[in-house]
């Protein structure tokens, strides 16, 4: 049943409301700094009101208008938009309060622009869960990019001029190549409506032709998401500040880059239709591959963030093959680790920032004995990196156990050795953090002046790493997203012939 309500453009919009009332205010921080926290509030609290009737069934709709008489921008909440916006939504809040401590702890200039910045581009992420058809979610994606640039270049120096040039060549021709390929969409099926199996058929156009498109179409995806070799933007964002990290690694751009590949799999192509014309196994492959060799260059960064930032390029990667492994578990495991990689990975970027906000050092090798003087940030730090690397009782574990289960539906197991390598080489290159912070002393003694970060700062720390244990326990904890990712999963698999639920 589909219900017209304003709900899903005001969840939209209030962001956008609270960028304009925060350049407004921006002489007044605390003032500033409120309507960020109340925007934030306000957007999970409209998405969160319409979980249980999406749940039983019910789709919210609203259209701002019409662009012709057959494509409106329309705003829809389907479950597979719902797991994104909840996910994206909820963690805005610790990201404002974090941002908050952080910028102010750090003594950070532009402030103002910074938080009027962060609040459009999390308009734009929900605008893009919410998407009903490809030119709405254009418009939010490419606002994506335009509105966390400003944040990639926040530090004006030239190698914050230079991750932002470098992020947005990568981004923008992508995007204007997915343009393109709405465009095709559009002439061969006559509608750019998202519809669950796909709008696209093997009898539209030539195989050779049907290829081209979804090569267009899944670059804009792979770009943000990171996939290998299309990555090179993701390392070099580390210029900017934590936060604007946490940002782009766990609530925004490579989620939205991920989720559209998601889309385009799901919504456009279809399974049957990518079986058919083989592309997906050919994404896969680059899937694996990401995985594999990100975590093999991870090892090997000695900066903090440095080392996160290729950490999420191989688990972004996990989503993308979840995806192209078309079977119904494995992408009922790729939405639901949208949602685990974003508790897990914000928690660790947030720990990251607290320990160089407090320390002023941001390589791994500088921090032996650090976790006696901040033992609750790396405590929350150890629980994130075990679930990255699936440790059962924590949220990673349940996606990629689907992924797993995915891989044996369609008999592929090669698929589970690469996820065990993965589980490995992630214990490699995130429990030495640990073991340098907890079971190293340090020589000189730089630590013993200094504490755990401040309030700010350290509660929403304790917060992911929490659920992050509390959904790895029960998945459907809080606004049931699992159920919300196994609704998305059957609807797009439901005439899947491999195998069944």
């Amino acid at each position: 049943m589909t219900i017209m309500d304003i709900r899903p453009f005001l969840a939209v919009g209030v962001s956008l409301l609270a960028a304009i009332l925060i350049m407004l205010t921006g002489k007044k921080p605390n003032v500033r700094d409120f309507w960020s926290v109340a925007a934030a509030f306000i957007k999970c609290g409209l998405i969160f009101s319409m979980v249980p009737a999406v749940l039983a069934g019910t789709v919210f709709e609203w259209t701002l208008f019409q662009v012709t008489d057959t494509i409106g921008f329309t705003l829809r909440t389907d479950p597979a938009g719902m797991v994104f916006a909840c996910v994206s939504s909820f963690l805005y809040i610790p990201v404002s309060f974090y941002a908050i401590g952080y910028m102010r702890g750090h003594h950070e200039k532009e402030q103002t622009g910074f938080f009027a910045s962060f609040a459009v581009a999390l308009c734009a992420a929900i605008g893009i869960a919410l998407s009903a058809n490809l030119l709405t979610f254009f418009v939010f994606y490419e606002l994506l990019t335009i509105a966390t640039w400003p944040l990639v270049f926040h530090a004006r120096n030239e190698e914050a001029r230079f991750a932002g040039r470098k992020y947005l060549i990568y981004t923008l021709v992508c995007g204007q190549l997915f343009l393109a390929g709405i465009v095709m969409v559009y002439v061969l099926a006559g509608t750019i409506d998202f519809q669950a199996g796909g709008i696209l058929t093997s009898d539209m156009a030539p195989k050779w032709v049907l290829q081209l498109l979804f090569l267009l179409m899944i670059l804009a995806g792979a770009v943000k998401a990171g996939v290998m070799p299309l990555h090179g933007w993701l390392p070099s964002a580390m210029v900017a500040p934590t936060p604007v990290s946490a940002l782009l690694h766990a609530v925004a751009v490579v989620k939205a880059g991920a989720f559209c590949v998601l889309r385009v799999i799901g919504f456009v192509f279809g399974p049957e239709l990518l079986a058919e014309l083989g592309v997906a196994n050919i994404l896969a492959w680059f899937a694996a591959f990401t995985i594999i060799a990100s975590s093999l260059i991870a090892m090997q960064q000695d900066n903090f963030k440095r080392r996160l930032a290729f950490s999420t390029v191989g688990q972004l990667s996990y989503v993308v093959l979840g995806a192209a492994l078309l079977a119904p578990y494995s992408i009922l495991g790729a939405y639901f680790h949208i949602v685990a990689h974003a508790l897990m990975k914000i928690t660790l970027f947030m720990c990251a920032g607290a320990v160089i906000v407090t320390t002023h050092k941001e390589n791994i090798s500088e921090m032996h004995g650090i976790g006696k003087q901040m033992p609750i940030t790396m405590a929350c730090y150890t629980v994130a990196a075990l679930g990255i690397a699936g440790m059962p009782f924590i949220i990673g574990f349940i996606s990629k156990w689907n992924l797993a289960l995915g891989a044996l539906q369609i008999s592929q197991p090669f698929y589970i050795v690469i996820l065990i390598c993965s589980a490995l080489l992630s214990l490699g290159y995130l429990m030495p953090v640990s073991y340098l912070a907890f079971f190293k002393k340090n020589q000189n003694g730089d630590f013993k002046q200094y504490k755990e970060a401040n309030k700010f700062m350290l509660v929403p720390i304790c917060v992911t790493a929490a659920l992050t244990i509390a959904l790895g326990i029960y998945p459907n904890f809080g606004p049931h997203l699992y159920d919300l990712a196994s609704m998305a999963a059957e609807a797009i698999t439901v005439g899947w012939t491999g195998g069944g639920w």
